[in-house]
């Protein structure tokens, strides 16, 4: 016996809405939180996110429990890693604070402590095995290590909708600060970040320099003058 046009038609359409519905993540938990435990400028108020660990586990059980899917598109994804990375980098630091460097913990990049969708992960294999192989550049000033010569914390949530401009945005910022990169006619000396993973940045048949210079209101002319900055690994805060 067949089932009724109407039954048939109603069961499409709550098929179609699930599959609409597992695309997107709502990352307004995280946002929250952000807004109320990051300035502006990107200082980390680590015994705030203390204060407030149970919304951050809640937000924990949500990104464990609703990984990407093949149906997501890439901004979702990147917008979910981007976001998975930072939180995870927060829960590392709160769970030996008071620490003054990331560096204190043993580790710390290697170390697989939370898991995803029933798997053990480390703050690498988010960096290295997904993160990277997004093949987008940018996501190494959207990223950050809990440290002063990172990429400054956004104090809000990346989402599927804003990740693009988000990762132009913070990508500017960061080549543009010269508290993290100084170049100058005189003097080019940037982070090592961008000999650390040169590789990502040559894309297209261009160089580290060329991608700098895409966002540097001050171009590099001299590449022989490029030289790197000592990294600060002293906690955000």
């Amino acid at each position: 016996m067949k089932a009724p046009r109407a039954v048939i038609f109603v069961s499409l359409f709550l098929l179609t809405f699930q599959s609409k519905a597992q695309t997107k993540f709502d990352h307004s938990i995280w946002d929250q939180i952000l807004l109320l435990n990051v300035t502006k400028d990107g200082k980390v108020n680590y015994g705030g996110f203390m204060k407030d660990s149970s919304q951050l586990y809640e937000y924990f059980t949500l990104l464990s429990q609703n990984p990407p899917t093949e149906q997501w598109s890439k901004e979702e994804k990147l917008a979910y890693w981007i976001n998975a990375y930072n939180a995870y980098t927060i829960k590392l630091v709160i769970d030996s604070y008071p620490i003054s460097s990331i560096k204190d913990i043993k580790d710390p990049w290697n170390k697989k402590f939370f898991k995803i969708n029933g798997e053990w992960y480390s703050l690498n294999d988010l960096e290295h095995k997904i993160l990277r192989k997004m093949n987008d550049p940018r996501i190494h000033f959207a990223i950050n290590c809990a440290s002063f010569s990172c990429p400054v914390v956004w104090n809000r949530a990346y989402t599927g909708a804003n990740v693009e401009s988000a990762l132009e945005n913070q990508t500017k910022k960061f080549i543009n600060d010269p508290l993290r990169n100084t170049i100058t006619e005189d003097v080019v000396s940037v982070s090592k970040i961008f000999s650390w993973y040169k590789k990502d940045f040559k894309i297209d048949g261009k160089n580290v320099v060329d991608f700098i210079n895409k966002y540097a209101t001050t171009k590099i002319i001299n590449q022989s003058k490029k030289g790197y900055k000592t990294y600060d690994w002293s906690l955000n805060e």
